[in-house]
């Protein structure tokens, strides 16, 4: 009976290899593995913090579980936008952290195939992609896959331990 149960959750997460939830910030399309994706909201009322920077919003009370929320836009150095019906939050998990990824829209969960993925390409010493673990280039499209593990484990980042 326990092996069957094993099997499932091997056969669940089969199922999302290679699978990423894909989403615009301005122009740019962005993409995190569905596995570290929990729920998709819209826009939730902010509790602000104090002394943090401006990219982090702020945090959410979700169901009990208190989730600090980042704006993509301002992270990544884009012009700050209005929030409007389409803007939502994608709430992920990975590493032992939660946290909600404000975002323009929510496009599609997208199959990438490995051999489809390249490295992002360096620009030198100064130059970072910090947040980019690779480039999907198939279907004659560009999209920017989010290393979710950098992206919720940075210093500046608001952490709070899952509840």
């Amino acid at each position: 009976m326990e092996e069957s149960k094993l099997e499932r959750i091997g056969e669940e997460e089969d199922t999302q290899q290679g699978r990423y939830l894909t989403f615009p910030v301005g122009e740019e399309t962005f993409a995190v593995p569905i596995s570290c994706v929990n729920e998709i909201i819209g826009i939730y009322p902010i509790t602000r913090l104090p002394e943090v920077p401006s990219h982090v919003k702020g945090i959410i009370n979700l169901r009990g579980k208190i989730v600090p929320v980042v704006d993509l836009r301002l992270k990544f150095k884009k012009p700050a936008a209005e929030y409007d019906e389409r803007t939502c939050i994608i709430v992920m998990e990975t590493g032992g952290l939660s946290a909600g990824l404000i975002v323009d829209s929510v496009s599609e969960v997208l199959t990438i195939a490995e051999a489809e993925i390249v490295p992002p390409p360096e620009y030198g010493a100064n130059a970072q992609n910090r947040y980019i673990s690779g480039i999907g280039a198939g279907d004659g499209r560009v999209t920017l896959i989010l290393d979710a593990d950098k992206l919720l484990d940075e210093e500046e980042a608001v952490s709070a331990p899952l509840m």
